[in-house]
């Protein structure tokens, strides 16, 4: 129900006029009765309107207050309410599309399969406890034993395996641009930002320090990191830049190594690299070394493949094949212990006597599962993922 409205101040006068929005419960975000009230927006007769709710017995929400009780009251499952925080996020279109799909529930409902399989397979082990005195066929714990491998290990194997782009989609990644004094680090940093971000000069050192610029790269964020020219020199700030390049590609997530194809002493260097890039081959060169991805930023030459090449080092994949990722560092250690505990179980499952821990470290793992979904006892981690939301929201 929509309703245009005049809110009053204490005195009577008119403090703002809007619509009040009321969401009958349970069909509301939250499961109750909730009245959102929707002003002009001016953040002063909003903090009016606000001071005088608070007068009336209102109170701020706590961080994530709503979502919480969403999930509390049965709207949402817990990895649906960490897709609230994904999509408030979101830094590129594609993490953002990511985040709707964890919102309309794609990875809780994966996580519900795996558990209901997981279940039949506990049962079926608690069943022969049952019965003891039963003479059960080996066959009949190798049936278990495969079905546990196709049904769990290797579906949470394939999941896991999406976490790098996942939590990159969302965390960002960085990348250090190295090389000698003059072979196109600045040009390229600016090529691939977009942008005239850093002093492009023909005299070397001109880079002293660590110049940073964000970019993305088939949706992932990338904060790209122009480095100073690696080379000796007598100057102490010129060495002090040097030195933080090192720290910078030591620390980088990917580490773009440049050199000049008409300079054959710049080919070499002492850090390891993740792409190497052979730039102004458009001047003439000689033979280039095989590990060098040919390059002219200059000519605008090269670098959609190097696009392709930084976003497949990073773990990109066919965005037709994305599917449900792990997009969080919580899901990903959960997945991890979760799948141990299975394969404990496994490894016992055909000792009639250990049969026990079998069916106990699988129900550890039906357990660590839930906990993705909110299921259980599971109040710290409720604590734990609110404390993410900076809003009410």
């Amino acid at each position: 129900m929509a309703q245009l409205s005049s809110w009053l101040d204490a005195d009577g006068s008119v403090l703002d006029q809007g619509l009040n929005l009321y969401f009958p419960g349970p069909n509301s975000y939250t499961g109750e009765d909730v009245m959102e009230l929707q002003g002009h927006g001016s953040p002063v007769l909003l903090r009016a309107l606000l001071d005088r709710l608070f007068q009336l017995g209102c109170r701020p929400a706590e961080p994530g207050e709503f979502t919480r009780r969403a999930v509390e009251n049965g709207k949402i499952d817990l990895s649906q309410a960490e897709a609230v925080i994904a999509c408030i996020d979101a830094a590129t279109i594609r993490a953002g599309k990511q985040a709707q799909k964890q919102l309309q529930g794609a990875f809780g409902q994966h996580i519900e399969s795996l558990m209901q399989r997981l279940t039949s397979l506990v049962a079926h082990v608690e069943a022969s406890l049952d019965f003891p005195e039963e003479e059960i066929p080996a066959l009949f714990f190798d049936r278990l034993a495969t079905q546990m491998n196709e049904d769990l290990i290797q579906p949470l194997d394939r999941l896991l395996a999406t976490a790098q782009l996942g939590e990159r989609l969302f965390d960002g990644a960085t990348v250090a641009i190295v090389g000698s004094p003059n072979v196109g680090k600045s040009s390229l940093l600016n090529a691939l930002a977009g942008r005239d971000r850093a002093i492009v000069s023909d005299i070397p050192g001109t880079t002293r320090d660590v110049l940073e610029v964000d970019f993305e790269v088939h949706g992932i964020p990338v904060r790209l990191a122009d480095t100073a020219g690696l080379r000796q020199s007598d100057d102490v700030i010129e060495q002090e830049g040097v030195r933080r390049a090192e720290v910078a590609a030591s620390q980088a997530d990917a580490t773009v190594f440049v050199a000049d194809a008409s300079r054959a002493d710049t080919w070499s260097t002492s850090l390891g690299a993740d792409i190497y890039l052979m730039n102004k081959t458009d001047l003439g060169h000689g033979d280039i070394p095989d590990h060098f991805m040919p390059l002219s930023v200059g000519k605008n030459a090269g670098l959609d493949l190097l696009r392709d090449r930084l976003a497949a080092h990073l773990g990109d994949i066919d965005v037709a094949d994305e599917g449900v990722l792990v997009t969080r560092e919580r899901h990903r250690s959960i997945l991890a212990d979760a799948r141990e505990h299975l394969l404990l179980g496994l490894s016992t499952i055909h000792d009639e006597e250990k049969l026990e821990l079998t069916a106990m470290e699988w129900r550890r793992a039906w357990s660590l599962l839930g906990s993705i979904l909110g299921i259980g006892d599971v109040e710290h981690i409720l604590d734990s993922v609110f404390s993410e939301f900076c809003i009410g929201k």
